[in-house]
């Protein structure tokens, strides 16, 4: 009986020691296993934000690896606060290349690894690589994309009225006094989008320079080699001001510009009877349209290319996109940024006909109309495609003095004065 009772004390000793030491060896491999959820920010949230939710819930199943995204309408402001503050994302979705040159500047982002890089050159243009880089290493791998050189209208209604596309802004004018005459309001534009309201203003005249002063003279424009001040910018200024300014031409005149948000600006459009017929917008405006405009697209809806002012020129497009920046270059990251530069990764939200994708792999068939797919291969073979200027500005112009300009020029400051304070906060920042 003593025996067992001694074997039984062992026992119970030898349990004392090691399930401890067990529990926490256990605990330790927890520890080691357990992966810290990747964090992506960016600023878009709505249906977009749903489409990529479903995205990186594919991403999740095929590779185990936990991803959450935060939107933020204040991203432009709040990527700096939390960058400057220590506490960034590991991944940014970024859509200013100007926001993206200033958190390289100042040594806030990690290069992209080499596998990503060779990604990028076997799966899209040069244009985007170069986009993407700063001082000669490549931070950024594009995404969603989008071409903004557009102009949207309620097909059954306007063919209707026997109206006809305007190639040129002789013939544009034409159809805009012919659609005044009629009783009808041309234009429906909306320009605000809370921390983010005048960006769509800067589309506009940043369309209207391309037209009007050419390529070459945007590059210098971007790069603050033309003025905003100089005679090329006013003159492209005045194309606008002559539609924005005039109640004729403009649902609402400047004041409902001013108030009505961008993705309720098409709304007018699809009214019974419509209360205006043409929308300037990127193709991201297709989540927006009414739900019985989205399920019919090709029957609803019409588009057609800005159009041309000096002919020379011709009808250049232009856009923008999301480039996803890192501030970790784990092996998870990687995995994702790959992930994220191919087809399957972007198919789900293209099947949703709300976005654009420059991935040379992609299937156009994935696109649900052919609305989508004419756009997306006008992206994949443009001739000459520029990115949106005012994204390739620095930030503190790009989206700030820029933004903040164009809403003044809305709310009556005039033209010459609003280039000229956007020029002065140029000349002011110091690098």
């Amino acid at each position: 009986m003593k025996r067992s009772l001694c074997k039984r004390l062992v026992v119970l000793a030898l349990l004392v020691v090691l399930v401890p030491m067990l529990v926490c060896a256990a605990g330790q491999k927890d520890q080691v296993t357990q992966k810290k959820p990747i964090e992506i920010m960016g600023p878009f949230g709505g249906p977009d934000e749903v489409a990529f939710q479903e995205v990186l819930a594919a991403f999740t199943a095929k590779t185990g690896i936990d991803v959450y995204y935060t939107a933020d309408p204040e991203f432009n402001t709040q990527i700096m606060v939390r960058t400057q503050a220590g506490n960034p994302p590991a991944v940014a979705a970024v859509p200013q290349p100007g926001t993206m040159a200033t958190l390289a500047s100042r040594g806030y982002l990690k290069p992209l690894p080499k596998e990503v890089i060779a990604q990028i050159d076997s799966n899209y243009a040069p244009v985007w690589k170069s986009l993407g880089s700063y001082e000669s290493n490549v931070y950024g791998i594009f995404y969603r994309v989008n071409a903004k050189s557009f102009v949207w209208y309620p097909k059954k209604a306007f063919n209707a009225h026997g109206y006809t596309i305007p190639n040129t802004w002789n013939e544009l004018i034409t159809l805009m006094d012919t659609m005044v005459a009629d009783g009808i309001t041309p234009w429906s534009i909306g320009i605000e989008a809370g921390g983010a309201t005048g960006w769509l203003a800067t589309d506009w005249l940043e369309d209207l320079v391309l037209r009007t002063a050419g390529p070459n003279a945007y590059d210098k424009w971007i790069n603050n080699e033309l003025k905003f001040d100089s005679p090329e910018i006013k003159k492209a200024m005045s194309y606008m001001e002559s539609i924005w300014m005039n109640p004729k031409y403009v649902f609402g005149g400047p004041a409902y510009i001013r108030g009505t948000s961008i993705g309720d600006a098409i709304r007018p459009l699809f009214q019974n009877p419509p209360q205006a017929m043409l929308h300037r917008q990127g193709n991201f405006i297709l989540n927006d349209v009414p739900r019985w405009v989205a399920e019919n697209l090709d029957e609803e809806v019409g588009v057609f290319t800005f159009p041309s002012i000096d002919p020379q020129w011709g009808k250049p497009v232009f856009g923008g996109g999301d480039q996803f920046v890192i501030f970790d270059d784990s092996e998870d990251v990687v995995t994702l940024l790959k992930f994220l530069g191919s087809w399957e990764g972007a198919r789900s939200w293209a099947q949703t006909g709300t976005a654009l994708f420059p991935h040379k792999d992609q299937d156009l068939k994935d696109y649900p109309s052919k609305i989508m797919q004419d756009l997306a291969s006008s992206i994949l073979n443009a001739q000459v495609f520029r990115f949106d200027a005012s994204d390739m500005m620095p930030a503190e112009i790009g989206a700030g003095a820029f933004w903040e300009g164009m809403a003044n020029f809305v709310t009556g400051v005039p033209a010459a004065t609003v280039l000229s304070e956007i020029q002065g906060t140029w000349d002011s920042i110091k690098r």
